[in-house]
């Protein structure tokens, strides 16, 4: 019995994260479409906020991939890192529900 109301736990705490990273693929999603417009002020409060929420993660992958044709191409190697994460956290979620009896 605690096996299970651990392993659901485990499962409701993986969807948790889930749910977040999806918060945050949006957040990301919406600041790599503001970096589009150049008429942007990057003193503007809501821009600014994405990009200190947005730019520790986008930073890591500035590094491994460089802009080509003055394109940044490193928000695609993020977004496509979180998905995996993502993926991953679901597999795992169902898969220790699964132990729990499901939901």
């Amino acid at each position: 019995m605690e096996t299970a109301a651990l392993s659901q736990g485990l499962a409701v705490l993986l969807n948790v994260l889930s749910v977040a990273i999806n918060f945050y693929l949006l957040v990301l999603f919406v600041r790599v479409i503001l970096s589009w417009f150049p008429n942007i002020d990057p003193s503007n409060p809501l821009f600014a906020t994405l990009t200190s929420i947005t730019d520790p993660y986008l930073n890591m992958f500035r590094g491994l991939i460089p802009p080509i044709g003055g394109i940044d191409l490193s928000a695609l190697l993020a977004f496509f890192v979180l998905r995996l994460l993502q993926s991953l956290l679901q597999t795992s979620s169902y898969q220790f529900g699964g132990l729990a009896g499901g939901f």
